[in-house]
């Protein structure tokens, strides 16, 4: 195997002479490694072998990726920044494309290691969530004058309606005959369906704009230096051109949550406020620059808009028979079900007070 990495990656233009190529990461969704050269005056790379089973388009997400560096590239310069640290650079081929072809049909790509940077697993303090904040409202603030195309190589992704058509389809047939034991929780979804249409379509008419969004917005996709500034961005395959507040509610998600997604202590799973606070603080700071009206009134709100879309798409995969998660038992979607919709209870009840905190930074 390793030289057939080797191989493949003397197919990029890499700076110096190979030492070594070692994973990196679990590599839950890409394989990752990282390619060592010899001495000092060289530079690393990350080497990736892209998860084209989920990326089904892998030569139009890097066009994107290249296409959002550059931009941000340019800002950085102009900006008197390092272009070299405050982004990914990607490397090409000896023969100028974005990617390479092994002999298996798997997409490989190559980019610049950035050296001396730090990143978290997790944003457990208040002091990391203002800095996660920091970190999406940089970048997007950084792309919002984007002006190009970008490929959507994610149809449906946060679309709420097009999670509705896949609902209604799972529900009707009720492939596993496991529907009529979760009518409590089918009603969970039920009794919230318009609310979150009434949102979509606002994004749909444009009354809410769409932007370059990341899309993946865990603390640990964004890099810091050794005094705890915002670097960069990184993992940038899910860039799309959608709703910014799918960022923030992602992040709200993920960030705010005191259990575990899939919790079996229920009075573990809550929304923390005072994370909830950080962020926000650390988001605006960054985004209320370029965020219209519009946007700012649904912030808050985006955090259950996320929340609730993955009470659904979990139940939705109960239902279905487990086709799309991983589990490690046969109840294993009911009980993220269960610990997503003890989150979104949570968000609920503390709903007027997330408005005002949102507020209170404007």
């Amino acid at each position: 195997m390793l030289s057939e990495l080797n191989n493949i990656a003397k197919q990029f233009q890499v700076e110096g002479e190979i030492e070594s190529i070692k994973p990196l990461g679990e590599g839950f969704i890409n394989d990752t490694y990282i390619l060592k050269t010899i001495g000092e005056d060289s530079p690393n790379y990350l080497f990736q072998r892209k998860n084209k089973t989920i990326f089904k388009d892998v030569p139009s997400m890097m066009d994107n990726i290249h296409n959002i560096t550059t931009h941000l590239k340019a800002k950085i310069v102009a900006n008197g920044g390092d272009p070299l640290r405050e982004t990914m650079t990607l490397t090409k081929t000896h023969d100028g494309r974005l990617y390479q072809l092994d002999e298996e049909g798997e997409f490989w790509t190559m980019c610049l290691f950035i050296d001396d940077s730090v990143s978290y697993e997790s944003a457990d303090t208040p002091e990391l969530a203002y800095s996660g904040g920091k970190g999406i409202g940089k970048f997007q603030r950084m792309t919002s004058d984007y002006k190009g195309q970008l490929v959507d190589i994610l149809p449906g992704f946060h679309n709420i309606r097009f999670r509705f058509e896949q609902w209604d389809e799972v529900l009707a047939k009720d492939p596993v005959g496991r529907k009529s034991m979760v009518m409590e929780e089918i009603s969970w979804i039920e009794d919230r369906r318009e609310e979150m249409l009434q949102f979509w379509t606002l994004v749909e008419e444009g009354t809410i704009p769409t932007r370059v969004t990341h899309n993946d917005t865990k603390i640990n996709n964004i890099l810091f230096d050794k005094k705890g500034d915002v670097l960069c961005m990184i993992d940038l395959d899910t860039v799309l051109s959608s709703t910014a507040l799918n960022d923030f509610g992602d992040a709200m998600r993920s960030y705010t949550n005191t259990g575990l997604e899939d919790d079996t202590e229920l009075d573990n799973v809550s929304m923390d406020l005072e994370i909830f606070t950080a962020y926000t603080k650390g988001y605006l700071e960054e985004a209320k620059s370029f965020l219209v009206e519009s946007e700012m009134d649904y912030l808050a709100f985006s955090a259950k808009y996320i929340t609730y879309e993955q009470v659904l798409r979990f139940l939705m995969d109960y239902i279905a028979g487990d086709t799309y998660y991983k589990i490690k038992s046969p109840e294993h979607n009911l009980v993220r079900t269960h610990a997503q919709y003890k989150l979104l209870q949570s968000m609920e009840a503390q709903f007027k007070t997330m408005q005002d905190v949102v507020k209170s930074y404007l």
